[in-house]
């Protein structure tokens, strides 16, 4: 995985983990990777895992099992879906809509784009 520098890097890998589930390669009430396991695929230190994991659990994406390790806590994908979807509108289209207005793009422009985007095929 290559990490940027613009996020820590355990948010980085809980986005990895959200991608895995959203993508339902990794299913609810499914056992994920352990912590070492996740470090050495990943490449990093187990520590920083755990630090994601934590972050998960307290998001209730992932939840533990006494001695059993971690899984995909029940309607993780739906929470995931809508905390992604709050965080677009809030803080990322604010951005595309101020750097719009800068350049002088109308709105009607970004919908006609946006349906020619939709039905293109492989999108």
């Amino acid at each position: 995985m290559d990490f940027n520098n613009t996020q820590a890097i355990y948010l980085q890998i809980a986005d990895y983990v959200c991608d895995k589930i959203q993508l339902k390669i990794w299913q609810e009430d499914e056992k994920i990777p352990s912590v070492r396991e996740l470090a050495v695929m990943l490449e990093v230190n187990p520590n920083t895992v755990m630090r994601s994991y934590e972050h998960l659990q307290t998001q209730e994406i992932i939840y533990t099992k006494r001695g059993m390790g971690y899984f995909v806590q029940a309607n993780a994908a739906k929470n995931i879906l809508k905390t992604r979807r709050d965080q677009f509108i809030d803080e990322e289209l604010p951005l595309l809509f101020k750097k719009m207005q800068m350049l002088g793009i109308p709105g009607n422009d970004l919908q006609s784009r946006y349906q020619e985007f939709i039905n293109k095929p492989n999108n």
